[in-house]
């Protein structure tokens, strides 16, 4: 795995041939906009630790002061191609910031640094869907389709079944109080990932803690799925 701050050396500044650090927008020595790396680091574009737990005050910092230096304003009398550099810096920049505010996007990020693909697929309509269904649901998310089935005949039906109602409103309940557990063992476990890296512990450690990390991700998924169901049911 990657260590928590990776310092390694991409490519050479266009204007002063001085080494420049993975995913910097400007060069260190003589401060030119840099056209973006291709694979550029979302953590290394803010100076910050490859970790799951950040400073979000940093975080936050950092984008508004870059955002600042590659205002378009700034390179109104550039070449076109710094312009233009400038104009892909921050979209990059955009998409780092969003990535790594949110704890979700950020863990599904890193463990995509470290090598794991994780595809949510797409149903007919576009939206994400999970067919693997966690074997101790299976019994829970047969009854919950088949009330959500019945729930959408009675709209098309115009009637309304209280009761049907009142067991979709317990479901949400149940479901969200899942999804904030989850969520409660998602900062846990990367409390300990954070942990495993600063304390160089052993590669089997680093994969037991990630595959865990991978099937909270898949878990919650479908649980938010399930929820997001629930939800369209009760306010179509």
């Amino acid at each position: 795995m990657q260590t928590a701050e990776p310092q390694s050396v991409s490519a050479a500044c266009w204007s002063c041939s001085s080494s420049l650090p993975d995913g910097k927008p400007f060069c260190d020595k003589c401060g030119q906009v840099q056209a973006p790396s291709e694979d550029a680091d979302y953590f290394a574009v803010f100076g910050l630790p490859r970790k799951l737990h950040i400073d979000l005050s940093a975080l936050e910092r950092n984008f508004y002061r870059l955002s600042r230096k590659l205002h378009p304003d700034l390179y109104a009398q550039a070449s076109q191609q710094e312009q233009q550099w400038s104009l892909d810096q921050t979209s990059l920049l955009n998409d780092a910031y969003r990535t790594l505010k949110n704890p979700i996007a950020r863990t599904e990020y890193l463990l995509g640094l470290e090598g794991v693909v994780l595809e949510a697929g797409k149903s007919e309509d576009g939206k994400p869907k999970d067919s693997r269904v966690p074997p101790d649901l299976l019994e829970e998310v047969f009854e919950l389709n088949m009330q959500l089935e019945e729930m959408r005949m009675n709209r098309k039906m115009g009637e309304d079944d209280p009761q049907l109602r009142a067991d979709l409103e317990k479901a949400r309940v149940q479901f969200e109080s899942e999804l904030a557990g989850l969520d409660a063992s998602l900062q846990a476990l990367s409390t300990r990932w954070d942990a495993s890296i600063d304390s160089a512990a052993a590669q089997p450690e680093k994969t037991k803690i990630k595959d865990e990390i991978v099937a909270l991700l898949d878990r919650r998924r479908y649980i938010r799925n399930l929820v997001r169901d629930v939800n369209e049911a009760l306010e179509s």
